[in-house]
């Protein structure tokens, strides 16, 4: 295997494969697997406006790409709920398991011959693995044993159900009067007519086998996976409904080969499709890129506080594997470095690929430079006296007062040194000849230094009070 290959690649591939061969055996018949290829075309032109620097287009496409998933979503909710029902690995186990009774076929297939022979139009559904819950709509719940003279009593013209399929889940008629959702096959022939669409439209969606009988023609016919074949007698009838229908519930071991190699061209064509688009995304594998990141740091003990660190900024060397990963310069990269190890004084920290958020498809191959050193020094808390600082003298009359601030103390904190120099605390700038008796101002509190906090957020009240400044 070539070096650039990764064993992940190659599950990548065979993931992608058969993830969409089974979007292509489910939807190969139906509206939803032309709007698949159409994706499909609309997506390589995507890919090649990128590749040959079609900017503007290739926004165009970017952005309709959005649009058209909700659209997606929306109108093909059905087959999208279908697709993920089939995807359950676990609903077998919440299905009953009860067995159909193959000598009812013999009933069945009479009862739809005779139907045929009387020109009486009638659509039967048999169910089999999956649900067919959101597919067959406003029917009316029944529940009864399957007896020639019921099903003739439903399909009757004229009675209240004969309009719409009835369906047979787990040996008895479950519900009647049912509509099924219209195949949208173009390539269907204009003589077929709403009944034949229906079966076709239910067996595209679903793995349920739908017999049909034909008012017009008097045949009788049975739709599988999209098919439709024409049954020229009961007891054909019943040996395709033994085949088709018992099977589900006593599977027959199949070998690892046939599944492998059965439709082998479609097969193929998908893995190279995948194997194309592996090829585009991972255009810019191996592309080195250095950027330059911040340092950010948390952690530090409450005890501490952080005085210094050099550099602030740090050059990484990041390895791209995909042209899916956005560029590095797009990207909020930073060095977050924990500190709550760290004691009093200057220590170097070595920065490790850990230190770093990266996102997936994207490795670091150097760091520059490696380590970062930091200055800590002890912090302390410090009582000191508030002063205003008063612009010009006092007014007249005003000659036995004096400013005073309220609260006269406050707490400070930092840095041992830089609290040992702090003898004070001064407010912002007030205009002591503006000043009036009785009247009190709000003023803020100046830091003293860049590394010391004041312990409160609260303005301090300015007023004038009686007798003089101590000197």
């Amino acid at each position: 295997m070539p070096s650039f290959i990764r064993i992940q690649d190659v599950a990548d591939i065979l993931i992608m494969t058969f993830l969409l061969y089974q979007l292509y055996s489910w939807f190969r018949k139906t509206r939803a697997m032309q709007v698949l290829l159409g994706l499909g075309v609309v997506t390589l032109i995507y890919f090649a406006t990128r590749f040959l620097g079609l900017y503007m287009t290739s926004w165009i496409l970017q952005e309709l790409g959005t649009v058209l998933i909700v659209l997606i979503i929306v109108v093909f909710q059905a087959e999208i709920r279908q697709a993920l029902y089939r995807f359950s690995l676990l609903r077998h186990l919440f299905e009953t398991q009860k067995e159909t009774q193959q000598s009812q076929f013999q009933e069945v297939a009479e009862s739809l011959f005779g139907m045929a022979a009387k020109r009486t139009g009638a659509i039967l559904v048999f169910q089999r693995s999956e649900s067919l819950a959101d597919l067959m709509l406003n029917g009316v719940r029944l529940d009864c044993e399957i007896t020639p003279q019921i099903l003739e009593a439903i399909f009757a013209d004229g009675t209240p159900l004969h309009d719409g399929a009835a369906l047979i889940r787990d040996g008895r008629i479950a519900v009647a009067s049912c509509h099924l959702p219209l195949s949208a096959n173009p390539d269907i022939p204009q003589f077929m007519g709403t009944r034949h669409r229906a079966a076709l439209g239910l067996s595209e969606r679903t793995d349920a086998v739908v017999a049909v009988v034909s008012e017009e023609r008097g045949e009788v016919s049975l739709a599988v996976g999209g098919e439709l074949r024409n049954v020229a007698s009961p007891e054909e009838l019943v040996a395709f409904l033994d085949k088709l229908i018992s099977p589900v519930r006593e599977k027959t071991g199949i070998s690892l080969s046939q599944h492998v190699f059965s439709n082998l061209l479609p097969k193929a064509a998908i893995l190279l499709i995948v194997i194309t688009f592996w090829a585009l995304i991972t255009s810019r594998q191996g592309l080195i890129t250095t950027v330059t990141v911040p340092v950010r740091m948390h952690g530090i003990p409450d005890s501490l506080v952080l005085v210094r660190s050099a550099p602030e900024e740090v050059d990484i060397q990041l390895k791209s594997f995909s042209s899916l990963t956005p560029l590095p310069s797009k990207l909020d990269i930073a060095a977050d470095i924990d500190l709550s190890g760290t004691r009093e004084g200057q220590t170097s920290v070595r920065l490790k690929h850990s230190d770093f958020n990266l996102p997936s498809g994207m490795t670091m191959n150097g760091i520059n430079p490696t380590s970062i050193k930091i200055v800590t020094e002890r912090k302390e808390q410090k009582t000191v006296p508030v002063r205003v600082a008063l612009r010009g003298r006092l007014g007249r009359g005003l000659a036995g007062y004096r400013v005073a601030a309220e609260p006269a103390t406050v707490v400070v904190e930092g840095p041992a040194t830089q609290i040992a120099r702090i003898d004070e605390v001064t407010t912002e700038e007030v205009d002591a000849g503006r000043l009036i008796k009785g009247k009190e101002y709000r003023k803020n509190l100046l830091p003293p230094l860049k590394m010391v906090s004041i312990l409160t957020d609260e303005a301090v009240s300015i007023r004038l009070v009686v007798g003089r400044k101590e000197p």
